[in-house]
C-alpha cells in the first residue's frame, strides 16, 4: 500500500508501450504504476516515476520487484510459468494467474483446451513432420507453439520443402487450415478476482503482413446475433480459463461463423481505440479488474471509432515534431498517441484516433493523419 495515497500499488513487468498507456491511466486513478523495466530507453520507463530495472526471466529481479507491489500483472506474455507461480506461492497476487497466462503463452495448449470446450478454432493438429502435413492438407498455416506476436512466428506453407528448417530447429509446431475468412474481428473483456465481467463492443481489425494497422468500432455492418455471440463467446473463455484483468480474443468472421484465431491477456492493440473511443479505456479497465474494483461503463463514446497504427516510415525527410506539427494543423480533431520509440521502418511508433458520426470519414481522417506521421507528407 502506498503510504502516500493510502492506494494499493499496481506493479507491471514489461516496459513497452501497453505499460505506457497503463500508467496514463493509473494516474488518473490516484496510482503511480511501479514498471519492470530491461531498459531505461523503454517507452514506459521514459515516463513512468517508479521504475525498477530487470529481466522478466530473472526470478530473483521478479522477487525483488514484487515485494513492494500489492498486484503484479504483465504488458506481455513472456514471464516464464514457473516465475509466476513461484511468486503466488510466496504470497504475491500476480493477475492474470500462470494457469490461466498458459493458454496465451503456448497456442499448442490454447488450441487443445478450446476444443476440449467446444469452442469455434480451426482444425488443426500438432505438427512433427514434412509427411503429417502433406497429410494434413496444403495450403495451411503453420505456427510455432511459442514466441510468436506481430505475424511472427505464422508461416501460410503450400509446400513442405517451406518449412524443413522449421521443423529441423526443432520448435513445437501445430498447423491450422487456412480459414476462408471474410474479415478479421476482436472482442475484449476484463474479469476481476471476484468474477465480474465487462465486455467491450466488437471491432474489425485489418492486417497488413501479419501486423494490425487499423481498427474499426463497431465492427461495420456486423449481425447483431453475430457480435453477441462474440461477447459471450469472450466472457465465457474468461471465465473457464480464469482470467483476471483483460482477455483479447481474436476472431475470423468465415462463411461458417466465427473461428477464434489468438488469445491475448493483456492490453492489446485491438483496444487502443478505447482512450477516447470508450467511457473507460481498456487500461483503466485493466487496472480494476486487477485491483478488484467495479468495472467501468465500455460503451462506445461516438457513433464510429476508428484507431490507425503509425508505423516507421523511410529514413530522411522532416522531423517527427514537424511532423505532429503538420498533423495537428490539418486533422485537429484526430488524437495522437506517441510511444517515445526510435523509429525504423515498419516499426509501432504510436497510433491515432478519430470518432465522429461517419465511419468512411473516420477513417479517412486517422489514415491521412497517420500518413503525415509516417512519411512526412500528405496522401497522394
Amino acid at each position: 500500500m502506498d503510504t502516500r495515497t493510502g492506494l494499493p500499488v499496481v506493479g507491471m513487468i514489461g516496459g513497452g508501450q501497453l505499460a505506457r498507456m497503463t500508467h496514463q491511466a493509473a494516474i488518473a486513478l490516484g496510482q503511480s504504476l511501479r514498471v519492470l523495466a530491461t531498459d531505461p530507453d523503454e517507452s514506459a520507463a521514459l515516463v513512468a516515476a517508479d521504475v525498477q530495472l530487470g529481466r522478466h526471466t530473472d526470478l530473483a529481479a521478479l522477487r525483488d520487484f514484487a515485494k513492494s507491489c500489492d498486484v503484479v500483472t504483465f504488458d506481455h506474455e513472456h514471464v516464464p510459468g514457473e516465475h509466476i507461480r513461484a511468486l503466488a506461492a510466496e504470497g504475491h497476487k500476480v493477475f492474470p494467474g500462470a494457469d490461466a497466462l498458459h493458454y496465451a503463452q503456448d497456442k499448442h495448449a490454447m488450441r487443445r483446451r478450446l476444443s476440449e470446450l467446444g469452442a469455434p478454432v480451426p482444425r488443426w493438429a500438432p505438427l512433427r513432420t514434412a509427411a503429417e502435413l502433406v497429410e494434413f492438407g496444403l495450403p495451411a498455416v503453420v505456427k510455432t507453439a511459442r514466441g510468436g506476436y506481430d505475424g511472427r512466428g505464422v508461416f501460410v506453407v503450400s509446400d513442405p520443402a517451406e518449412i524443413t528448417d522449421l521443423l529441423a530447429s526443432g520448435a513445437e509446431l501445430i498447423v491450422e487450415e487456412k480459414a476462408a475468412l471474410r474479415r478479421e474481428l476482436a472482442v475484449q473483456v476484463a474479469r476481476s478476482p471476484y468474477g465480474q465481467v465487462a465486455v467491450y463492443p466488437v471491432v474489425e481489425t485489418v492486417q497488413r503482413d501479419g501486423i494490425c494497422v487499423e481498427v474499426l468500432a463497431p465492427a461495420p455492418d456486423l449481425a447483431e446475433d453475430t457480435a453477441l455471440e462474440a461477447q459471450q463467446l469472450a466472457i465465457r473463455i474468461a471465465n473457464e480459463l480464469g482470467v483476471v484483468g483483460l482477455l483479447a480474443v481474436e476472431l475470423f468472421e468465415t462463411p461458417d461463423g466465427l473461428v477464434i484465431n489468438e488469445l491475448a491477456m493483456r492490453p492489446h492493440n485491438s483496444g487502443h481505440w478505447t482512450i477516447e473511443g470508450a467511457r473507460t479505456s481498456q487500461f483503466e479497465q485493466h487496472l480494476r479488474a486487477v485491483l478488484d474494483y467495479p468495472m467501468g461503463d465500455t460503451s462506445l463514446a461516438a457513433p464510429a471509432v476508428v484507431m490507425v497504427n503509425v508505423l516507421g516510415g523511410p529514413e530522411g525527410g522532416i522531423g517527427i515534431d514537424e511532423r505532429v506539427h503538420h498533423l495537428m494543423a490539418a486533422e485537429p480533431g484526430v488524437k495522437l498517441h506517441l510511444y517515445g520509440k526510435q523509429t525504423r521502418p515498419g516499426r509501432k511508433i504510436g497510433h491515432v484516433t478519430a470518432l465522429g458520426a461517419d465511419l468512411d470519414d473516420c477513417r479517412a481522417r486517422a489514415a491521412r493523419a497517420a500518413h503525415w506521421l509516417t512519411y512526412g507528407k500528405a496522401m497522394s
